[in-house]
């Protein structure tokens, strides 16, 4: 079956933030999709219609659903006869390790599946050498097909940018690669059916690399305007007003801005492998206590300690508009709040409460709750939030977005 035939089957197997946009993308051009996910609850509200994934409307999903293109299941047996798999899974970091367990459960489990001509694209973010070296293996054992000349295989970074209404999957460049000629012409051949524009490249390695360089560039600028916010904001300069003069250079800047760290799902620095992105993480790793003691030290100001002071916490989600919760240092600044004794309640308008701790109050922003809060905390800069009101009615604002304005005020 040649690339270009609508009928073909494709099975995207992860259905958050990475996959569930995929999928349906997919769905819109044409091809039968399955997406397969192991959460069941998930699954029953992909099947009902609610996506929860901010850059998937409902409308969409429900569009996709009635076509009869696209379907999600828990079910690897609705993988047969696949001719595209996409292993989209995400890849936790247990102490700066990542654990790639995932990838293997998805290799092991659409491997049975596997038939001559198909291809499979792993598009998990990890460390290079993963798709040859780790997924490559398990798919060629079980399958008992040789990758390259039996069966298609290469590596794509996800690309995607939560809350971004410019830069969506279709518009945005798609680096692909194959382990050999044959498979990257089979995997640029899927690709080139759903986004406008494919990079390719000459190896998976060379791909998962790309990823390492894209991750490692957002980590490293964060941690440079954050380190600096920490140390020019005692000798009474603005940080953010010398980041925007810094932007009007028309060429070698890009701005960056401080914030209470990175958040999102992002491929950790191989240890040993690059010191300065080490660094770098290590630095944005530590702002979400750096604002705690902050806030600390403005209620200790203030005269109210930590423990029994009453919080309100503005966004959960690691950036605006946008309700994905992976890494979001929000959570780490609630927990580390919460450790210390304190009374944190939270507004967050985008994220799954399924998927937010069990023991974290959720409220609606009302002018009531900004009065009653001894902090109010911006950690994330939805536009939904009311600011000005904000501002006015709170009495202590610690504002890491610089999103407020007012006596009240303070700025990381």
């Amino acid at each position: 079956m040649e690339p270009t035939e609508d009928s073909r089957h494709v099975v995207v197997v992860g259905q958050g933030q990475v996959g569930l946009p995929l999928a349906l993308r997919a769905a819109e051009a044409g091809f039968t999709v399955t997406g397969i996910d192991i959460d069941e609850q998930l699954v029953k509200r992909l099947t009902a219609g609610d996506s929860r994934v901010g850059d998937v409307p409902a409308e969409r999903l429900a569009e996709a659903l009635a076509s009869g293109r696209y379907r999600a299941s828990t079910d690897y047996a609705d993988a047969r006869d696949f001719d595209v798999c996409v292993i989209t899974v995400p890849v936790p970091v247990h102490d700066g390790v990542p654990d790639r367990g995932a990838i293997v459960d998805a290799g092991r489990a659409v491997a049975p599946h596997l038939r001559p001509r198909a291809t499979v694209v792993l598009e998990s973010t990890t460390a290079p050498g993963t798709t040859e070296e780790l997924l490559r293996p398990v798919l060629e054992e079980i399958s008992g097909l040789t990758a390259g000349s039996a069966f298609h295989l290469g590596y794509s970074p996800g690309r995607t940018d939560p809350g971004n209404p410019r830069w969506r999957l279709e518009n945005t460049p798609k680096v692909v690669s194959g382990v050999n000629v044959r498979s990257l012409l089979a995997v640029d051949g899927f690709y080139s059916r759903i986004v406008r524009n494919t990079v390719p490249v000459s190896s998976p390695r060379t791909a998962e690399l790309t990823k390492l360089i894209e991750d490692a560039f957002r980590q490293v600028n964060i941690a440079l305007v954050n380190e600096l916010a920490t140390v020019t904001g005692p000798m009474g300069t603005d940080i953010r007003e010398a980041i925007d003069a810094a932007a009007t250079k028309p060429y070698g800047f890009l701005p960056f801005h401080p914030g209470p760290g990175v958040g999102g799902h992002r491929l950790p620095v191989p240890r040993g492998l690059l010191r300065f992105a080490a660094l770098a993480e290590e630095i944005n790793g530590l702002m979400p206590t750096q604002v705690v003691d902050r806030i600390a030290a403005g209620l200790d100001a203030r005269q109210r300690p930590v423990e029994g002071s009453r919080v309100l916490l503005l966004g959960l989600a690691y950036k605006r508009e946008s309700g994905d919760l992976r890494e979001s240092p929000a959570l780490a600044i609630a927990a580390g709040l919460t450790a210390l004794g304190a009374r944190v309640r939270a507004v967050e308008p985008y994220a799954d409460p399924a998927r937010l701790p069990a023991d974290l109050l959720c409220v609606e922003l009302t002018e009531e709750e900004a009065a009653a809060a001894d902090v109010v905390v911006v950690a994330t800069d939805h536009d939904v939030f009311d600011y000005t009101m904000v501002a006015r009615a709170a009495t202590y604002v610690f504002d890491t977005r610089n999103r407020c304005r007012g006596e009240s005020v303070e700025r990381l």
